[in-house]
């Protein structure tokens, strides 16, 4: 689906809307990628290289759909593997519903499915956090968390063992600001890097997201842009803002790293030359300083491929 060279990829990988990915390695080898559901049920692709992608169907089904919110939508899922399932975070939201809104869960024995939904872990009134939607797990020492919210604060909780519920008695605590949504946290070295995008994501070439960080020495934070300021107070730096050929570009998946030790990061953005939905981008990240750097810090035409 990506043209270039025989060692250079060429942007978008993905020419159709695969709004906010999430990523994962299968134990087949595979990369699974899994998007907001311009495809009806949630897409699954998968690639052997970040570049080509085939559709290998959907998370649900018209049967299994979730129905917590009857006339929403199925947003930014986040894939992970837990124990022996692969574990899918949903959002389930209408535009504008961002009490009713919430966050549910869904497992499978194979990345590719099927998957059975586990219901609502929790809604927007039920958490008290106004637009609970965009989650994103992870483990340290041994305990489980989820990290969610949109443009109303980003906030964490401790999950119970099987990932499948918010925890007895666990109190949730704000780590950023209200600019922020698409929240991937990755720990490199000693710094926890909180990736998010700030801006609008849905309104074509008048879109203004872009894809910010910040970074801390703990999970909870106080994450900081490289003066010290905090992201509670809404401060960052810039990773990925538009350009020429593509703008509103944020929302990114998990870092993937090559076999040659490089990073690279999967996001989404309009094509100015067909602006129809939110196609799928790929570029390296580059690390100075204990810091993510893309290079021009926006979107390449075309790039050296990654190594797998």
């Amino acid at each position: 689906m990506a043209g270039g060279s025989d060692k250079n990829y060429k942007n978008p990988v993905v020419d159709y809307s695969l709004p906010d990915p999430s990523v994962i390695k299968g134990d087949d080898g595979y990369f699974y990628l899994y998007a907001t559901e311009d495809i009806r049920n949630m897409p699954i692709h998968r690639s052997e290289d970040l570049i080509s992608w085939e559709p290998v169907g959907t998370v649900f089904t018209k049967e299994t759909r979730p129905t917590f919110e009857p006339k929403g939508g199925l947003w930014a899922p986040d894939i992970n593997k837990i124990g022996e399932k692969y574990v899918l975070y949903y959002s389930m939201s209408r535009w504008g519903g961002e009490w009713t809104c919430g966050i549910g869960v869904a497992t499978a024995e194979k990345p590719e499915g099927p998957f059975i939904d586990h219901g609502m872990m929790f809604r927007s009134s039920d958490i008290g956090v106004q637009n609970s939607i965009d989650p994103f797990y992870i483990e340290e020492n041994g305990k489980k968390y989820l990290f969610w919210g949109s443009f109303r604060g980003i906030f964490g909780v401790e999950l119970t063992s099987d990932g499948l519920a918010v925890a007895p008695r666990a109190v949730k605590k704000q780590i950023a600001g209200t600019a922020y949504e698409g929240t991937y946290i990755h720990k490199r070295n000693s710094y926890y890097y909180l990736f998010a995008s700030t801006g609008t994501c849905c309104e074509g070439l008048q879109s203004t997201y872009q894809t910010v960080v910040g970074r801390s020495d703990n999970l909870w934070g106080p994450y900081v842009d490289k003066q010290g300021n905090s992201m509670l107070e809404n401060n960052h730096e810039v990773l990925i803002h538009k350009n020429k050929k593509f703008v509103g570009t944020g929302h990114n998946a998990e870092l993937i790293t090559d076999k040659t030790g490089a990073d690279w990061i999967l996001y989404h953005g309009v094509s100015v030359a067909n602006p129809h939905g939110r196609v799928l981008l790929l570029d390296k990240v580059l690390w100075k300083k204990n810091w993510p750097l893309v290079e021009g810090n926006s979107a390449s035409t075309e790039a050296r491929k990654p190594l797998f």
